[in-house]
């Protein structure tokens, strides 16, 4: 897919991975509109990329947003729906265990909701999780939902094609504002969890935003998780 003059929309898009995707979604001329929860911060977007507001996890105010941007060329959700559980399983709040998958439901509320106005040839791309396939203790809440997103995408990916291309890229320890520590207790925090990596330091969201190129950009490229790890899953 050349993505000069495609139009693309970017769940999550206001920050992190998300916002590390539509920048080099825009550098490569596509027409690109993120959609938050919250509005971006002043400055932070490239010149012409378009912001709404809205919430994936309620489903009526989504499917409109969707129409009103429609068609579409390429659809991106990096959205975390939510607060995520951290800690042993017999001893989590399983409030809290259920609310992780928030991000499930909306990744699915944005599949289901966007995909018919996705054009033909166009692509869906997710975000997962290195935890869905290797699990570290306390990680239960992440693997079981990074596992679930994963499993979706390949079965989408059958019932999606030939119209449409899915896929989902895997990160391991990126460095995103959704670490609130700073300074060296942010250093300290990231070189004690990427200790044990072959590249023992956290990825970056612009590394995993090439990710997200590769796979929309790619035409023959569906159903496929790509791991942006640091080598988690051979740690």
């Amino acid at each position: 897919m050349n993505l000069s003059g495609k139009k693309a929309v970017v769940f999550g898009g206001t920050s992190g991975i998300g916002l590390a995707t539509a920048q080099k979604l825009a550098e490569a001329g596509a027409r690109v509109t993120v959609i938050g929860r919250n509005p971006p911060k002043p400055g932070l977007l490239p010149d012409g990329v378009a912001a709404k507001q809205c919430d994936v996890r309620d489903a009526a105010a989504l499917e409109a947003l969707l129409e009103s941007l429609a068609p579409f060329d390429i659809l991106v959700s990096a959205a975390t729906g939510g607060t995520r559980a951290i800690g042993p399983f017999l001893d989590m709040d399983m409030d809290g265990f259920k609310a992780s998958f928030d991000k499930l439901w909306g990744y699915a509320n944005v599949v289901r909701h966007g995909a018919r106005h996705v054009t033909d040839g166009g692509s869906i791309t997710l975000v997962s999780g290195a935890p869905a396939r290797k699990c570290k203790p306390g990680q239960i809440a992440l693997s079981s939902v990074g596992g679930a997103v994963e499993a979706m995408v390949r079965a989408l990916a059958v019932e999606l094609a030939p119209r449409i291309r899915i896929n989902v890229v895997s990160p391991g320890t990126i460095d995103t504002p959704m670490v609130p520590a700073q300074g060296a207790e942010r250093a300290a925090l990231y070189e004690k969890m990427t200790a044990n990596n072959l590249i023992p330091r956290p990825g970056t969201a612009e590394e995993v935003a090439q990710a997200l190129i590769f796979v929309i950009g790619n035409d023959y490229v569906t159903g496929t998780t790509v791991d942006v790890d640091g080598g988690w899953l051979l740690s």
